[in-house]
């Protein structure tokens, strides 16, 4: 991150950090307890405020962006408007049979609801204006995915106490096939990018992943270990090479797609000796610096006042032992294992958290296979995105800044608002445009990056 500028936006209201940008990078909306806010992302000026029936609890753009749907689960009710006809409403009401989630389809025309206690998923048609119904929607953390081409459905189902996946067509929803898998308590499922392969993975109890062709057959089984709790996390490289399974004993495997078989353990050591690895530790300062010190000048307009970071990142010598906490294994979901994983868009580096390390980030170099950078944090991570054009990762641990990798630098960053801004979420610009999203409980705004290139 060359001599960058980085400037804030104006703060903006914000309810249950329901913001998201349109796929297509114009649009930014937001909720406000029961309104929808439409603004331009460039200029940030409202183009369309709708109001809903109730709190919206959940808000999706369609893939064209010309739609968004907002769920209120409470009342079981999806409002639907449209951006290019702002009169043009649709609602849904699921009535009785409430309503625990929805979704598009990718062809953006269709939403998916599925039903409380998952009794089945209502398909409704908004360009046909018809209703269709798929049984036995699986209740699971990850039970429907679409290929990257929006071409195909997989769905996890439960039926006669036994897991199945069926694979719809998304163009006429026919079923193109329908196969029970070898699992006790199916958890999860995931189409690598190239839509070829389909992850099925079991129930922490049970270590086993599933591989799965397009037309059903089993490509490969895994399993790394029995008699401990098992898989925690699941992510397949954009390229589709590689699987990456985190599991609780602080190991991230990586399978190749030819062998299906693990060619690195990635362990996840309280002790860093290797002197290749760099490790950064954020350390507090008590005084405040001049802003000619920081490693971003400020904002241009901002009084310097706001902009006073008691924080910084030094390069820390080994061997580095790293603070862990002592999970408590009689509690469900406890915190031990890699809880994230998160590939950069060019398939070079892959960032994890170690849950029972809950303040550093992981950074390996998947190309030499070895850990490159640790970044020990001050307090917990809540969350890190890859920007999702270079390898830039943006981390947040629940303060009042936003923390930036990228292989040339790290930084820390006070956001320069008055009052307290703690980022407890974030989100990149969908096409990478130098721009972040940041939330806190009740606020939103917009980081954005310059470089000194771009005056």
């Amino acid at each position: 991150m060359r001599a960058s500028i980085m400037n804030f936006s104006e703060v903006f209201k914000l309810s249950n950090q329901l913001c998201k940008f349109s796929p297509n990078g114009k649009y930014l909306a937001s909720c406000v307890q029961y309104r929808l806010v439409i603004r331009d992302v460039n200029t940030l000026q409202i183009l369309q405020l709708y109001t809903c029936l109730d709190q919206i609890q959940h808000v999706g753009w369609s893939a064209d962006s010309m739609f968004i749907l907002c769920a209120m689960y409470k009342r079981g009710i999806v409002q639907v408007w449209s951006l290019e006809q702002p009169d043009w409403h649709c609602k849904i009401d699921e009535g009785s049979a409430g309503l625990v989630s929805s979704c598009w389809s990718p062809d953006g025309r269709h939403i998916l609801n599925t039903t409380e206690f998952h009794l089945r998923i209502t398909l409704w048609s908004l360009s046909a204006k018809s209703v269709s119904y798929i049984k036995y929607p699986k209740a699971c953390q990850k039970g429907m995915a679409f290929t990257s081409n929006g071409q195909h459905m997989a769905l996890a189902e439960r039926r006669d106490c036994k897991d199945y996946i069926s694979i719809f067509v998304c163009n006429d929803w026919r079923l193109l096939r329908h196969f029970e898998t070898d699992t006790q308590d199916l958890t999860g499922i995931d189409w690598a990018p190239n839509g070829c392969v389909l992850a099925v993975w079991d129930t922490c109890l049970e270590y086993k992943v599933l591989l799965y062709s397009l037309d059903g057959r089993l490509l490969s089984s895994y399993s790394a270990y029995e008699w401990s709790l098992g898989i925690k996390s699941v992510a397949w490289s954009p390229s589709s090479q590689f699987l990456t399974i985190g599991s609780y004993d602080e190991k991230v495997r990586i399978l190749n797609h030819v062998t299906w078989k693990p060619i690195k353990e990635l362990v996840h050591a309280a002790t860093i000796s290797n002197t290749k690895t760099m490790v950064y530790r954020e350390v507090d300062k008590c005084q405040s610096v001049e802003p000619s010190q920081l490693t971003f000048p400020p904002p241009r307009g901002t009084p310097s006042s706001l902009f006073t970071v008691h924080s910084k990142y030094e390069l820390v010598e080994g061997p580095v032992t790293l603070r862990t906490i002592k999970p408590d294994t009689d509690r469900a979901n406890p915190e031990l294992g890699i809880g994230m994983l998160a590939f950069s868009p060019d398939n070079r580096y892959l960032a994890t958290k170690n849950d029972n390390m809950p303040c550093c980030v992981w950074i390996w170099d998947i190309q030499k296979m070895r850990l490159s950078v640790v970044l020990e944090q001050t307090s917990p991570v809540r969350t890190f995105h890859w920007d999702p054009v270079q390898p830039r990762l943006a981390i947040c641990t629940g303060n009042s800044k936003v923390y930036l990798w990228s292989p040339t630098s790290c930084v820390s960053v006070q956001v320069p608002v008055e009052g307290t801004f703690n980022v407890l979420s974030l989100a990149w610009h969908p096409l990478g445009e130098d721009s972040l999203l940041l939330m806190s409980k009740d606020h939103l705004c917009i980081c954005y990056l310059e470089t000194e290139e771009d005056h």
